[in-house]
């Protein structure tokens, strides 16, 4: 009797045991299952949609369908930093804003030639004395920008003259050029009136691009995508320099002029040359431009210039 109660009883124990151990299990799973339901339900609280494709976006304001939808930028600016890699063709957002070109890099039809220049691997070429070149096929207009690429050798000087009266877009080797001493006379400048805002030109033997934009009396010249004069001459603050350029000789209401590429003697190249009559509706690029701060000494020489030419009046 006493053997079977001991029996019962352990083998009772052993039930509740095993049930204990069994419910605490339970209650195990159950709290992990209850984490696992609320992290589930958490991350999947925020709700997700498949991608959609976003509406299409309209036109900018101001770009030419022609072009393409390209945004149609201020006169004188890039729709990228990079320029065409063609030498003497038209971009599609060229043609788009009415450029032509007045060089064809096969011969000098348009031209003056009095026998100096060459064409040389698709550019003009001076060779021989004789003379500037000169684009006759038709005047430069009122309003205009002429786009250009140009090099030089060691030591060159030459020019674009764009307006009657010494409008010249200086054209130089800044290092070695004695002109390159005085912004003013320097590379992209208004030749003896208004100096660039900095040095832009890429080393000698290497392509340069040009840029002059005429609109009124403002004029902005441009070299390598920068915008390195952008002045408007009847603006009072600038009529020290002003003064220099009429001086040379230059009548500022005067218009009708041709193109012409200056001869000073030196090795120099010019291509890809395009031209476009800008319309009252084209907006001039805004940005402020800084002209280099010119040496008293300078100066003081300029100002001797400027007095001398009134005394012999």
């Amino acid at each position: 009797m006493k053997i079977k109660s001991i029996l019962f009883v352990l083998a009772f124990g052993t039930t509740i045991g095993a049930v204990s151990v069994g419910q605490a299990i339970e209650r195990e799973n159950g709290l992990l299952k209850k984490i696992f339901n609320r992290r589930t339900s958490n991350s999947t609280s925020v709700k997700t949609t498949s991608p959609t494709q976003e509406p299409p976006m309209a036109a900018p304001a101001g770009t030419d369908p022609a072009n393409k939808g390209a945004k149609k930028l201020p006169v004188g600016q890039l729709t990228s930093i990079k320029e065409d890699a063609a030498i003497n063709t038209l971009s599609s957002e060229e043609k788009s804003l009415g450029f032509e070109l007045i060089f064809n890099g096969k011969d000098y039809k348009g031209w003056d030639n009095k026998g100096n220049w060459v064409v040389e691997e698709g550019a003009i070429a001076r060779k021989d004395k004789g003379g500037g070149i000169t684009y006759n096929a038709k005047k430069v207009p009122d309003n205009f920008e002429l786009r250009f690429e140009w090099k030089v050798g060691k030591g060159s000087n030459s020019g674009i003259y764009y307006r009657p009266g010494q409008y010249e877009y200086q054209i130089l080797d800044n290092k070695v050029h004695n002109d390159g001493k005085n912004p003013r006379t320097s590379a992209a400048s208004l030749y003896y009136c208004m100096p660039p805002s900095k040095d832009a030109t890429n080393p000698v033997g290497e392509w340069n691009t040009g840029r002059i934009v005429c609109k009124g009396s403002v004029i902005q010249h441009w070299l390598n995508g920068v915008k390195v004069i952008d002045f408007d001459y009847k603006d009072a603050k600038y009529a020290w320099e002003v003064e220099l350029l009429k001086v040379r000789g230059a009548n500022l209401d005067a218009r009708g002029a041709n193109f012409q590429i200056q001869d000073h003697g030196d090795p120099v190249w010019f291509r890809s040359l395009k031209l476009r009559e800008l319309k009252d509706s084209d907006q001039l690029d805004k940005t402020t431009v800084t002209p280099v701060k010119i040496a008293e000494d300078i100066v003081k020489r300029e100002q001797a210039y400027i007095d001398n030419s009134k005394k012999k009046k």
